[in-house]
């Protein structure tokens, strides 16, 4: 049985950002293609995407912000901009398990109740807060009958994600297998997957060529803090 709102629940929720929005960003993962380092301490122009990320969440409003940490979590721990920013930090596990166990992680550790949920990855380099704006006003503005607003470019999705907390419950509500992903494939119709021509929701740092591809076409520095760069 789902647990989404009614139409006439839902049809409320349009006029405006949500009152009450949480905010998770993914930094769980090992970077194995980046020399099992932590990629969400690449620093664009001396700032690490991390911080990035955290600053264009915390510009939009005062909603609270989880990081999910795993693989690496006691040096990332070691950033100020965790304490700068008032980010609560929780520690997957299981981070090896990949995004599924990560997003359960930090659905499980914000403060309850919400009417939306906001889920970013720590590898964006270019992800600022007039992005996060414009994801949330298309999320306000999304069709009649959806619940969940991807941004995508050409066809392809992007990230951040935005959901409403019924479908935050319903994912925690199945088993833990089910994510994002697996909750589109089962609610394609509640998928409003918002069409942009901004490159910044679809660019991520996953190897070496993409940090040079982002040096090349930005004209920024995209390099590692000093005791990771070996």
């Amino acid at each position: 049985m789902s647990l989404l709102p009614s139409d006439k629940e839902n049809q409320a929720c349009f006029s405006a950002v949500p009152a009450r929005l949480g905010c998770i960003v993914l930094a769980a993962g090992a970077g194995q293609r980046m020399g099992h380092r932590p990629k969400c301490l690449l620093q664009l122009n001396g700032v690490s995407l991390l911080e990035r990320q955290l600053q264009a969440m915390s510009e939009v409003g005062g909603a609270p912000l989880v990081v999910v940490l795993g693989h690496h979590a006691a040096r990332i721990q070691q950033e100020e901009a965790l304490t700068r920013w008032a980010v609560r930090t929780t520690v997957n596990a299981h981070p090896d398990d990949g995004h599924v166990s990560s997003l359960r992680t930090g659905l499980q550790a914000l403060p309850w109740p919400l009417d939306a949920v906001l889920v970013a990855l720590a590898d964006q380099p270019l992800i600022s807060a007039q992005d996060v704006r414009d994801l949330l006003h298309a999320y306000a503005h999304r069709p009649e009958g959806t619940h969940m607003v991807q941004p995508s470019l050409q066809g392809l999705p992007g990230n951040p994600v935005i959901f409403s907390g019924a479908v935050a419950r319903e994912i925690l509500a199945h088993g833990p297998q089910i994510g994002v992903r697996q909750w589109q494939a089962m609610q394609p119709q509640a998928v409003y997957r918002w069409e942009t021509p901004n490159d910044h929701y679809r660019t991520d740092v996953d190897n070496e060529d993409d940090r040079r591809s982002v040096q090349a076409s930005t004209g920024q520095s995209l390099r590692w803090p000093m005791d990771l760069d070996v």
